[in-house]
């Protein structure tokens, strides 16, 4: 325990002094067996230089320890903390220069096996100062528990006072009345071990003193990304919270935890490489997740295991795409704009001409949508919009182009030489469909003006084509005007 202490970390003044009170407990029991392997005579010299000499450091170390650990020791003047513990090195002076003749044993009798100290006054002055001063260190931790802050601290208080009790019972029990051969000599040293039991149940049950990984398993679990310990077969060996709740119990238990990453994650596991902000994407309940990883790689148990951090950057990426998406594409209809079809449209014209090819581009107006919205609203009329930019996208399907170039007017261009007896069929469906659709509104004048170009024979550029479509669209419309359109 001395040992198990110590590692927790070898530089807290708690964990030290822990760590010396086990072993001055351990130097008591080691002096009984040395002292039982030698001649009787040895016995009196022995348990004054050895036994009362460690006996009379334990309290001091005790009393450093609990002040230290229950935060007094801020309270205390400097120029006496921790010197006012260790006094009692001075009675371990003066029991070597006097031979402890008032504090321990002087006669020793051997019947069977053991070697068994006489009740003398000596003894029961020392059995009584030990129980004392157990008492007072009780005291101590009541004191410190009216102060704690927390029920967790409280709880770790009332299971240490619950050890003091034990080992003041057991002194009393085993100090007091001498059960001559029938029990080893001293035997309420074995208080000791009651003692060092709570405090080990103590730091198991609440991390009371507790080890550097447990700092990190705390982290571990608090960590709101998932993060997956799994060995390089892919065999989850702990998952936090995090991770359960992104990817599901189901997902954890897998055979194989990496079958759920494309295969660049796992060669690079299996490899034994590094990962840094490797972008990947799973499908869970078919629903898509975007994750960042991070991997890097620790021994458990004496095997290597890789550990994973994942980040959810679905929202983001999201986020990213959308923005991505409409600095190119109209936020309403998620039409291209204008701008990326001018790009895409001189594109199509350089492959028409390297082709020998003929290209018809279409300008298309929506008349009288001040209608629609006047009457109906304006919700009304963005659902016209996107209804006709839904039909307008299906007709330059799936060579073609359609965009929006602002309130209610669209383009688009059909390539590979569409013939004239396709342009007006298309024409025509453009304008039932969207007939059909204003049906649910009722009778209005809402509907179509459409002005077609063809590459080469109208323009060799986009924008002559378009001039030149625009101008036949208000022909079409203003021999439209006038007229009361009832779609049927």
């Amino acid at each position: 325990m001395a040992t198990d202490v110590l590692l927790r970390n070898k530089r807290r003044t708690e964990h030290i002094l822990l760590s010396l009170i086990c072993l001055c407990y351990l130097l008591l029991f080691a002096e009984e067996y040395v002292r039982n392997q030698i001649p009787l005579e040895y016995s009196p010299r022995l348990s004054s230089v050895w036994l009362s000499s460690v006996g009379i450091v334990i309290p001091g170390i005790c009393f450093h320890f609990l002040v230290k650990f229950t935060r007094l020791d801020a309270k205390m003047p400097r120029m006496i903390y921790p010197y006012v513990f260790y006094l009692p090195l001075l009675f371990v002076v003066m029991n070597l220069a006097t031979g402890a003749d008032m504090i321990s044993a002087q006669q020793f009798t051997q019947i069977g096996m053991w070697k068994l100290p006489v009740y003398n006054a000596g003894y029961y002055i020392a059995m009584t100062a030990s129980v004392a001063l157990d008492l007072l260190i009780m005291l101590l931790l009541i004191f410190a528990k009216t102060k704690a802050d927390t029920s967790e601290q409280q709880s770790i208080y009332n299971l240490l006072i619950i050890g003091i009790i034990a080992a003041v019972v057991w002194h009393t029990l085993f100090g007091y009345i001498n059960y001559g051969d029938s029990l080893p000599p001293y035997p309420y040293l074995y208080s000791g071990i009651i003692w060092c039991y709570f405090l080990r149940h103590t730091m198991r049950k609440h991390d009371f003193l507790n080890l550097f990984d447990k700092r990190y398993e705390k982290l571990f679990h608090m960590n709101p990304d998932p993060i997956v310990l799994a060995d390089l077969n892919g065999k989850v060996k702990d998952a936090n919270p995090g991770a359960i709740e992104l990817l599901g119990t189901g997902s954890i238990r897998s055979v194989s935890f990496f079958d759920l990453f494309d295969p660049g994650v796992k060669a690079q596991i299996q490899a034994k490489q590094e990962i840094h902000h490797y972008e990947t994407e799973i499908n869970l309940q078919n629903q898509r997740f975007i994750l960042l990883v991070d991997a890097d790689y620790v021994w458990v148990d004496n095997e290597q295991h890789v550990l994973l951090i994942l980040r959810d950057i679905t929202v983001q990426t999201q986020y990213q795409e959308e923005i991505r998406f409409l600095a190119f594409h109209d936020p309403l209809t998620r039409l291209p704009n204008r701008r990326y079809f001018h790009e895409k449209l001189d594109e199509a014209l350089q492959e028409a001409e390297r082709c020998q090819e003929t290209l018809a581009l279409f300008l298309i107006d929506l008349d009288n949508i001040k209608w629609l919205n006047d009457h109906l609203g304006h919700l009304a009329g963005d659902e016209a919009l996107q209804e006709a930019a839904r039909i307008i996208k299906e007709a330059a399907s799936p060579d073609g182009m359609a965009a929006r170039m602002g309130g209610d007017e669209f383009v688009m261009y059909l390539p590979h030489s569409p013939s004239e007896a396709e342009i007006l069929h298309l024409l025509d469906q453009m304008q039932l469909s969207l007939s059909r659709y204003m049906l649910k509104f009722g009778a209005n004048p809402v509907g179509m003006s459409i002005g077609v170009s063809r590459y080469p024979i109208d323009g060799q550029d986009g924008q002559a084509l378009i001039n030149i479509a625009d101008h036949a669209m208000y022909v079409m419309k203003r021999s439209r005007r006038g007229k009361d359109v009832v779609l049927s």
